[in-house]
């Protein structure tokens, strides 16, 4: 009996599996400094639990409508407004999904051929080859090296185009570097792509988490609605990972196909999941709270840069992320392994982290830490880090 064989052309999710493991290591009584997962330490705020609790009581634990009901939709289409600047049609333009993760099935299904080319940066989160890969896409990666600030050379855009090249994806900001591009470099590939006739496809499930200029929405030009797809998510913004809800947007055409994909694969988002959501996005307050939480990850950014200064490493290289809520630490000094790296420091300092390779080939000698732990895990961490270093 065979298999399918596509799965071969991919690995399973590193940062999952290091998150099973040192669950269970932590279940048989070691003590782990966790640094390794992408999950806000925060709770969810207590409103938008009473809000879903109130929708099960009235009765929201049935099917609802596939496409998400209207007043998430239309809460989607007001903050897309309000913080990107950008209009989206809730009726028409907006598919609710169950995480971000769907979000960028529902749109890669909708747009991609088997065989045709998906250009992604490397280094990169590894759903976004992989899901790729599954639906048949050939990806080619696109190096974004460090010494560009991990955004790639845009001839490497150029010089990667093929007759085939349909699909650019991009993560806006990185995980796992924290990088995104300027405005004049996300124009220019808006012009690249309409030039060649390609779709743009990007996550910005951490939009909301920066720490200087805002990144730019990647549909916020004349023209780019029409060949662009966003995908978003409540999981990092709002600490609602568990909760499995998230958003496409795009044009109509594009969301029409979503909804099939949508349709035959998880049929509709709990109803009241959505009515949660849809005040979560809306609440005024509840903005407030996630504020506060980037407020947070911006002083551990800044604790973590002290801290550096403080130690004066020499092997654990320290560049500060634009956004998102990782670091990825340039080990680069110590020739060794990424994996080799974060096994030893988990063996012998206790510190959870994710080896850089798990995103790609320009990740080689970098390590991932989140800073999504309390300023005590995160100063106790990274102290245990650099103390591991210096003894190499």
């Amino acid at each position: 009996m065979n298999l399918n064989q596509q799965f071969e052309l991919i690995r399973q999710s590193s940062t999952v599996a290091i998150f099973d493991r040192i669950s269970a290591m932590k279940v048989g009584g070691q003590k782990i400094v966790g640094l390794h997962v992408g999950d806000p330490d925060f709770g969810t705020p207590q409103e938008i639990l009473d809000v879903a609790i109130k929708a099960m009581q009235d009765g929201l634990t049935h099917y609802g409508p596939s496409r998400g009901f209207l007043d998430l939709r239309q809460a989607i289409a007001s903050k897309l407004m309000r913080d990107e600047g950008v209009t989206y049609d809730p009726h028409t333009e907006i598919l609710v999904t169950h995480g971000g993760i769907h979000g960028y099935y529902t749109a890669t299904q909708s747009i991609l051929n088997p065989g045709d080319d998906v250009l992604i940066p490397d280094p990169s989160w590894a759903t976004h080859s992989n899901m790729a890969i599954m639906l048949r896409g050939n990806v080619i990666r696109i190096p974004a090296p460090a010494e560009n600030g991990f955004i790639p050379y845009f001839e490497a855009w150029e010089k990667a185009l093929t007759p085939k090249t349909r699909v650019i994806v991009l993560t806006n900001p990185s995980n796992p570097t924290g990088a995104y591009p300027m405005r004049e470099y996300v124009q220019k590939l808006q012009d690249f792509a309409a030039k060649n006739n390609l779709w743009i496809v990007s996550d910005e499930v951490y939009g909301s988490l920066y720490y200087g200029e805002r990144p730019t929405c990647a549909a916020a030009f004349d023209g780019a609605k029409e060949r662009t797809l966003l995908v978003n998510s409540l999981s990092k913004s709002y600490a609602m990972t568990g909760w499995r809800v998230g958003y496409l947007a795009a044009s109509a055409r594009v969301i029409e196909n979503a909804l099939k994909a949508s349709q035959n694969s998880i049929t509709c988002v709990a109803p009241f999941i959505q009515k949660a959501a849809a005040f979560a996005l809306s609440d005024p307050a509840i903005q407030e709270v996630t504020a506060n939480m980037r407020a947070a990850y911006a002083r551990r950014r800044d604790l973590v840069l002290r801290l550096s200064h403080e130690l004066e490493s020499e092997k654990v290289l320290v560049t500060p992320p634009q956004g998102a809520f990782y670091f990825f630490l340039d080990f680069r000094p110590l020739k060794m392994a990424s994996t080799e790296i974060c096994e030893r420091i988990l063996e012998e300092a206790g510190v959870g982290l994710v080896p850089g390779s798990a995103f790609g080939e320009q990740g080689e000698g970098f390590v991932r830490m989140t800073i999504a732990a309390s300023d005590e895990d995160v100063e106790a961490g990274f102290r245990k880090i650099v103390e591991w270093a210096e003894k190499q």
